[in-house]
């Protein structure tokens, strides 16, 4: 991946997902970042602020609820982990609140999975007359697309990891050369397919 020209400022990714919840985030962070530099961006990773150590565990909450929006502020992409977290079918809850937020700002959403088969496909679920019901009860949906609606719609998903991702950003902002746009803000799913 070629870097980015040095009289052009890198673009910022905001690096959201679940993986703040790893046991080795603080480090997982730092080589989402690396990859982010070797592909010509600046990444933005949720854990880059910590919070003042005598915060309640309320106020603590806050205090990153308000840090993670502010970053998401100052990035010009979001690149989202959006595997299934803690259920099939379903990425982390507040990855997809980040998503709605960057969207609602019109900025471009990227999100990775490895497995980009139909969210149908993969939630277990019982043929009724009324459609697919997953084991809780309710209707699974089945628009052919890996994710809920409302997240493919609004971000290109790509198959694969981080790196995978990146190279897809980097091919589509010229190594983050290119300012990016808000061509996704009106929907529409796009999922690619990248070459490791």
């Amino acid at each position: 991946m070629s870097g980015a020209r040095h009289d052009v400022a890198k673009a910022r990714i905001y690096l959201a997902g679940f993986d703040v919840f790893r046991v080795d985030a603080l480090d997982y962070g730092r080589s989402l970042q690396r990859m982010c530099a070797d592909a010509g961006f600046e990444g933005l990773y949720p854990l880059d602020a910590l919070g003042p150590a005598d915060l309640s565990p309320q106020e603590k909450a806050a205090w990153i609820y308000r840090a993670n929006l502010a970053a998401i502020g100052r990035a010009d992409i979001v690149m989202a982990n959006v595997a299934d977290f803690r259920g099939a079918g379903e990425p982390d809850s507040g990855t997809a609140f980040e998503i709605g937020y960057a969207a609602a700002l019109g900025k471009p959403i990227w999100a990775y999975r490895e497995d980009v088969t139909a969210l149908r496909e993969r939630v277990p679920c019982s043929a009724t007359q009324l459609g697919d019901v997953c084991d809780r009860g309710y209707l699974v949906e089945d628009f052919e697309l890996p994710l809920n609606l409302m997240l493919a719609c609004a971000a290109t998903i790509v198959q694969g990891g981080p790196l995978a991702c990146l190279r897809a950003i980097s091919v589509a902002y010229e190594g983050g050369t290119t300012a990016p746009s808000s061509w996704r803000q009106d929907g529409g799913s796009e999922i690619r397919q990248v070459q490791g």
